[in-house]
């Protein structure tokens, strides 16, 4: 099993809460919270793209 250490959840509104978590491994990954079991994985590279893409606004037309 990989050694993950999960941030608090971000949570929206009701039970919207999604967790982000690395590992030693240098490996990324986003779940929903309660289900981590299933989460979406990508190297700590990607996920800073992706945070950093979602500061300039370029998931806006999601919102």
């Amino acid at each position: 099993m990989t050694d993950i250490t999960w941030e608090e959840p971000f949570c929206a509104e009701g039970n919207n809460c999604f967790r982000i978590g690395t590992d030693p491994g240098g490996n990324a990954y986003i779940a929903v919270s309660g289900q981590e079991d299933r989460a979406l994985t990508d190297s700590r590279e990607a996920l800073r793209a992706l945070i950093r893409d979602i500061k300039a606004g370029k998931a806006d037309h999601l919102l």
